[in-house]
């Protein structure tokens, strides 16, 4: 569940929250494109590391942390499954090097994390569906997102309470074998299904007697502006993926078993 509380917005004053949400948005995805490029550890660990000042910048260090914590589970049964598959699917690579190799596509997975943690930990959910709105995207979809958003980690809260108050009346969710531990979650799902349905009933409730929907000329509280900060954001993402694209294509990159060979 921590890896959810890392991903909840943080309303702080920093630099990093007064930036534009489309521009953040255009920064991940270009993250996300220049991971995808690499399958070269050096690089990947490049990437990691340049996210970092925005974390420091932004404030929310302990929020990061916490999704990096959360994601660790998931890393590792991508490096274990990136180990296995080479085990059974030998291509008569060195072990290093399909250690690095599953170490890379592991990182990978971490980078487009820490991005993605990033926005959401210093964007309003307001001022994303504002963007989306911005972007012509249609407002039912807007607020369907902007909603889940919202909720989700809400229901990780919501999730861990029960948790705690199911062993405190004695489950084992740790002992057991898979299938056990499986069933032993229905305690769980069951109250925490209940509790979404209820409060999406609530929601519909509450919408319905606003009269959500009743006019398509809506206004906005807030409206996007482009600031300096945004344009520098902007200018160094551009740069950074074309940086990434022209290492990619004219400097060959070594790994590390090489380096150190």
């Amino acid at each position: 569940m921590s890896m959810f509380e890392g991903l909840k917005f943080r309303k702080i004053s920093s630099p990093i929250h007064s930036l534009d949400p489309r521009v953040k948005f255009f920064y991940v995805i270009a993250m996300f494109a220049a991971a995808v490029m690499y399958m070269e550890i050096i690089p990947l660990i490049a990437l990691f590391l340049i996210q970092i000042p925005l974390i420091i910048a932004a404030k929310v260090t302990r929020q990061w942390i916490k999704s990096m914590r959360g994601a660790t589970y998931l890393a590792a049964i991508i490096f274990f499954t990136n180990l296995l598959f080479s085990y059974f699917y030998p291509t008569g690579e060195s072990f290093s090097y399909i250690v690095e190799h599953a170490a890379a596509m592991t990182l990978r997975f971490v980078v487009l994390v820490e991005s993605f943690s990033v926005f959401f930990l210093t964007t309003s959910p307001d001022h994303l569906g504002l963007a989306l709105e911005n972007s012509h995207v249609p407002y039912e979809f807007c607020f369907a997102f902007t909603t889940a958003v919202r909720f989700v980690p809400v229901l990780a809260e919501e999730a861990q309470t029960i948790m705690d108050a199911q062993k405190a009346r004695g489950l084992e969710l740790e002992k057991g074998n898979f299938l056990k531990r499986v069933r032993n979650y229905i305690p769980i799902l069951i109250p925490l299904i209940v509790n979404a349905i209820r409060r999406s009933l609530e929601l519909a409730e509450a919408m319905e007697s606003r009269a959500w929907g009743a006019t398509k000329n809506r206004t906005n509280l807030y409206e996007l502006k482009l600031h300096r900060g945004d344009y520098v954001l902007t200018a160094l993402t551009v740069l950074l993926i074309v940086l990434a694209v022209y290492v990619r294509l004219y400097i060959p990159i070594p790994a590390v078993s090489e380096i150190l060979g």
